[in-house]
């Protein structure tokens, strides 16, 4: 073996070596938005169907509506809470005990909203209110949170490694080739036009390559990747030279936030490829990361050589779709394209 093949080999044995991922998911990981958001709007609407079964005019499905939602509302969220800060301990425990704890649970979330209620109706002096009411409420919190752990477990199965892991390493396959195929030809053409810099271009090509050859991780932190589209942008400065105009504007409070692997290194090589290599006066490329309440938004603008000259989003629906593996509906990722500028603005939880 010669010397010069010694690198290949080394990236070679660390992906032999590297062993399947697997995806840490708690059963009751409900400190989630799109979690949160999606037992809200069912208990809610299924809340209203339920009604309208019963109500015998619009304005009494209204009202009644409207009474059972400041219960409801109030419970389910009061049940969220509390169950999301105690899912690390819930996990250890037998599931027939999780269920039965969980409505338990629910039962007092629904009937504490009630009774309050019940006692300010006491107090204006309204009609007293029947405390049968207030067991068919407490019943219908132990029921309605029987469904949601149900949901929870059908949540959890689906994605557990045989599911979500499989579609995450398909998705991260796509990627990887592309990359590396077009990295190693700009390798080549820079060492065709300029035999002095070869050793530069090969040392970032072979940190490319090592972190794109890695073990497959769910997800990095943002100053990875935003290290990695330096390195792969150092190289084609110095095959484009003064017609790359870089600008970066990074907020170091977003460096922390957690984005799937080689998320912002397809991007910046649309950036180039689509704003930069076609035009003759070369163009601008933007990178920018900021916090605005509470998340981090990454974007990455480029100048259009001609309007609506692109590829075919393969990549863009790519890196979409690992976000919402990743983050689910707490990331959102969208794009912006007037006839000068073309923009992918995106949004991460910190």
């Amino acid at each position: 073996m010669t010397q010069t093949e010694a690198p290949v080999s080394q990236y070679a044995e660390r992906v032999d070596r590297s062993e399947p991922p697997v995806l840490a998911l708690p059963v009751f990981e409900l400190c989630h938005v799109g979690v949160v958001l999606r037992a809200l709007l069912g208990v809610q609407g299924l809340l209203a169907l339920l009604l309208a079964t019963l109500a015998r005019s619009p304005a009494e499905w209204l009202e009644g509506f409207m009474e059972a939602s400041a219960v409801s509302v109030p419970a389910l969220m009061a049940w969220l809470l509390v169950v999301c800060g105690l899912h690390l301990r819930l996990a250890a425990w037998p599931m027939l005990r999780v269920r039965l704890a969980l409505m338990a649970l629910g039962a007092l979330c629904a009937w504490a909203p009630w009774w309050l209620g019940a006692r300010f109706m006491d107090l204006v002096g309204a009609d007293p209110v029947s405390p049968f009411r207030g067991v068919a409420v407490a019943a219908c919190g132990a029921t309605a949170a029987a469904f949601l752990v149900q949901a929870l477990l059908l949540r959890a199965r689906a994605q557990a490694p045989s599911g979500m892991q499989a579609r995450w390493v398909e998705l991260q396959a796509r990627i990887r080739p592309h990359f590396l195929f077009n990295t190693l030809n700009t390798a080549i053409a820079l060492v065709r036009v300029n035999p002095q810099q070869a050793e530069q271009v090969l040392e970032d090509l072979g940190e490319l390559f090592q972190a794109a050859l890695a073990p497959d991780e769910q997800a990095c932190t943002l100053a990875d990747e935003i290290e990695l589209a330096r390195r792969y942008l150092d190289i084609e400065q110095l095959r484009f030279g003064e017609r790359l105009r870089q600008h970066w504007e990074l907020d170091p409070t977003c460096a922390a936030a957690r984005v799937p692997p080689l998320l912002l290194q397809p991007l910046v090589e649309n950036a180039v490829r689509y704003g930069v290599e076609p035009n003759e006066a070369g163009g601008e490329l933007w990178v920018r990361t900021r916090r605005r309440a509470g998340s981090a938004e990454l974007s990455v603008c480029n100048t259009l050589a001609a309007p609506g000259q692109g590829g075919h989003g393969l990549a863009l629906a790519n890196v979409r779709e690992r976000l919402a593996l990743l983050h689910d509906v707490a990331a959102n990722m969208e794009i912006e394209v007037t006839p000068q500028q073309y923009c992918v603005r995106i949004t991460l939880p910190l």
